[in-house]
């Protein structure tokens, strides 16, 4: 560990990571109305299963998270981007969250269910999106991790 002291956060910063929601956020809704309009029915956040997933399809064992690219350390730009106070404590917070990820796919796979796993940056582009969430759903393959777009760093 370096020399850096890890300093709380400014009540400037509290302020604004209070205000970030973890559930039916933008690209969340996004992803959830497409499906709706789809003709696909969902449950939402289960909390019987690793990670909460954002979207279950139960018969189907299927689950899909909406990664926000910051939170979750997408190797996009917005994924790779680091404040510039209190450094080394948000690097370690998102290498934690990486490995929840990680350790929470690997539960999911383990009990049988199939993951998708969507980037907030991949959702730009709805026809895309729409093949993709097909393919996933339709799809009559044995249960394993199925992630879209490139990983986290």
């Amino acid at each position: 560990m370096s020399s850096l002291k890890l300093l709380p956060p400014s009540e400037e910063r509290s302020r604004n990571m209070r205000a970030i929601k973890g559930r039916d956020t933008k690209p969340e809704m996004r992803v959830r109305r497409l499906l709706h309009s789809m003709g696909y029915r969902y449950r939402l956040h289960r909390k019987d299963l690793p990670g909460k997933p954002d979207i279950v399809f139960g018969p189907r064992r299927k689950v899909i998270f909406v990664h926000g690219c910051f939170w979750h350390g997408h190797s996009c730009k917005a994924g790779q981007r680091i404040p510039k106070t209190n450094t080394e404590f948000w690097s370690n917070k998102i290498e934690a969250n990486i490995e929840r990820d990680r350790r929470q796919l690997e539960a999911l796979s383990q009990a049988g269910w199939t993951a998708l796993m969507l980037w907030e940056c991949e959702l730009r582009d709805a026809d895309a999106l729409r093949d993709r969430l097909t393919a996933f759903l339709d799809s009559i393959a044995p249960a394993a991790i199925s992630c879209t777009g490139s990983g986290p760093a």
